[in-house]
């Protein structure tokens, strides 16, 4: 019988818009999560707005060390073009602030809300009664307690355990096998693959910073002046 090849995936591309910030191609080993009939494999981890619309990942995780806020709530959803997973607290802020702000995002236009692993049960319980999209509980060990935010009304957890993170997706996937799991997946392309095998179903990735892209970006130019100068 005649083997069948892959089909290549033609990609439309300009030069204006080619130097997009890449996922790691392994991710795509990934069964991904269906939200709503969208299948998410990849979640870019910032609140970059210039990122966010320069990026081929699927989906964006719009968490961050500051108490949430709608303004930028309304303005990472309207600048993004790809789904947005919006941090709503759970840590100091809590309660009917958590509420209000998950009520907040949905309206705006996010895929599902995002809550810190603190978020007391009560809480969680008052975002899952008022929104029509996921809610997400982060995880950041073997020991954060999920079972009673499952209960009412937690769909995907997102594990973050630093360089622990594939040993505890494997401890969750071992307990709960038909639950969706989001993590991050490390620096390496092999950590990755290790967190996609160990069980998660899509990862999270942390991109290189604005600074960090603009110093490639200057060292090119300099290299480009310098050929010209020879």
């Amino acid at each position: 019988m005649e083997q069948k090849k892959a089909k290549k995936t033609p990609e439309i591309m300009t030069e204006l818009r080619k130097d997009i910030v890449r996922v790691p191609a392994v991710i795509r080993e990934a069964s991904g999560i269906t939200i709503f009939g969208k299948r998410i494999k990849s979640i870019i981890f910032t609140t970059d707005i210039a990122i966010i619309r320069n990026t081929d990942a699927d989906a964006v995780i719009a968490v961050y060390p500051f108490t949430p806020h709608p303004a930028i709530t309304k303005s990472i959803i309207e600048a993004a073009d790809i789904p947005v997973f919006s941090g709503v607290g759970g840590g100091l802020t809590q309660g009917n602030r958590s509420s209000y702000m998950s009520m907040f995002a949905e309206a705006q236009g996010s895929l599902g809300v995002v809550l810190n692993a603190p978020t007391p049960v009560e809480t969680v319980k008052m975002v899952a009664q008022v929104v029509d999209i996921p809610v997400v509980s982060t995880v950041t060990s073997i020991y954060t307690p999920i079972d009673e935010k499952l209960a009412v009304g937690v769909k995907i957890i997102n594990i973050s355990a630093g360089k622990d993170t594939a040993a505890t997706v494997r401890h969750f996937r071992e307990r709960y096998p038909d639950l969706a799991i989001m993590a991050t997946g490390g620096p390496t392309e092999d950590s990755i693959k290790e967190t996609i095998e160990a069980g998660a179903n899509a990862i999270t990735y942390t991109p290189p910073t604005n600074g960090e892209l603009f110093r490639r970006k200057m060292e090119h130019y300099r290299e480009q002046e310098k050929e010209t100068d020879e």
